[in-house]
């Protein structure tokens, strides 16, 4: 099965989008949907860039970038859970899904590394 990375990150920040806006509008909420839907949206866009990258250490340097706005988001997902008790499963799978592409970008982050050392 061919898997497109590129269409998952878009998926994840387009599924955060739809989900803060089920929040109540208040004060709290105002600020963590701001921060999340930064970090969650700019996952994908850094991997495009990672794609388009000009040398493997400007690919490695994205995927790195990608690593750090996905471990953000998940952080602003807890924070969102906390501040929406009533929303903390679907936090969960969205927490869930961060987790996933946080391990699928460390690999790449690791094995980027071993091209660029050999080389």
């Amino acid at each position: 099965m061919n898997y497109d990375l590129e269409e998952r990150t878009a998926k994840f920040g387009e599924a955060i989008i739809h989900f803060v806006g089920s929040l109540l509008k208040n004060e709290v909420n105002k600020i963590l949907v701001n921060q999340v839907v930064r970090s969650a949206t700019s996952i994908g866009a850094n991997y495009m860039e990672a794609n388009q990258a000009s040398s493997k250490k400007d690919f490695r340097n994205k995927i790195g970038i990608c690593r750090k706005e996905v471990n953000e988001t998940k952080y602003w997902v807890r924070m969102i859970s906390s501040a929406n008790q009533d929303k903390a499963a679907e936090c969960k799978i969205h927490w869930k899904e961060a987790h996933e592409l946080m391990l699928i970008f460390s690999k790449i982050f690791s094995s980027s590394s071993k091209k660029i050392e050999t080389i």
